[in-house]
């Protein structure tokens, strides 16, 4: 064998060891990631597929840019609030019909795990969004059309019947600044977020996201919900 032969062979030997040099493992992949815990489908994995930026000025943030508040987005004559009051109440009791709920009981509520009653009028009941609609607006909603914010504000996805006095607490805090003083429910009011976040392209700001696997990485098999209503409300609807 003459040395080019031999050279030459020895150039092929060495392609496939650079190759090899070259490939990138899944665990040097998106350092600080959610990780090998994080199960297909859970809310953790989820996480890593929020897009991670700055969070812009609250300039130009109304409620109304949100359309009016709990608008029948799903046509089923009744307001999105006694929809959400129906769904998560215990002892649900009405007023002419099946649509306006008068009474019942939240029991228990997520945010503090006690009971807190509800009575239309002197309600110690909010119907909170997972996602505040002032967080939204600084992470990505300021740039949606009107129909994308209504659909936002109304799908049930986003809202949960909570205790009054604590949800006024957490204000338009995100996960980084705020979570429920009922610890057991911290996993599953996260996945939430994440859910609501990944389904109308809300970004996190890097604190945030950091905060949401903290928190998932105690229960990485929590699923990540799913369902709603449309991203985009009805034409019929309006908003500045």
């Amino acid at each position: 064998m003459n040395r080019r032969t031999t050279s030459a062979l020895l150039a092929l030997v060495a392609v496939p060891a650079l190759l090899t040099g070259c490939e990138t493992s899944s665990e040097d992949k998106g350092e600080g990631g959610a990780g090998p815990g994080a199960e297909a489908g859970s809310a953790l994995a989820a996480v890593d597929t929020l897009t991670v930026k700055g969070r812009a000025p609250r300039t130009g943030y109304d409620r109304d840019r949100f359309g009016s508040a709990w608008a029948d987005t799903d046509s089923n004559r009744c307001p999105t609030r006694d929809d959400i009051l129906k769904r998560d109440l215990k002892d649900v009791r009405y007023q002419g019909g099946g649509c306006r709920v008068v009474s019942g009981k939240l029991a228990p509520d997520p945010y503090t795990g006690r009971e807190v009653t509800f009575r239309r009028g002197r309600s110690q009941v909010d119907i909170d969004h997972l996602v505040a609609l002032s967080d939204a607006w600084q992470k990505g909603a300021f740039r949606w059309e009107p129909s994308k914010r209504i659909a936002f504000a109304n799908d049930p996805l986003n809202l949960l019947a909570v205790d009054a006095g604590t949800n006024r607490g957490k204000s338009d805090g995100d996960t980084a600044t705020w979570l429920p003083p009922n610890k057991s429910y911290r996993c599953a009011y996260v996945a939430g977020q994440v859910a609501v976040k990944k389904k109308y392209g809300v970004w996190v700001t890097a604190a945030e996201r950091d905060a949401m696997r903290n928190v998932l990485a105690k229960c990485p098999a929590e699923k990540l919900p799913s369902g709603g209503s449309p991203t985009k409300a009805p034409p019929r609807f309006r908003a500045p």
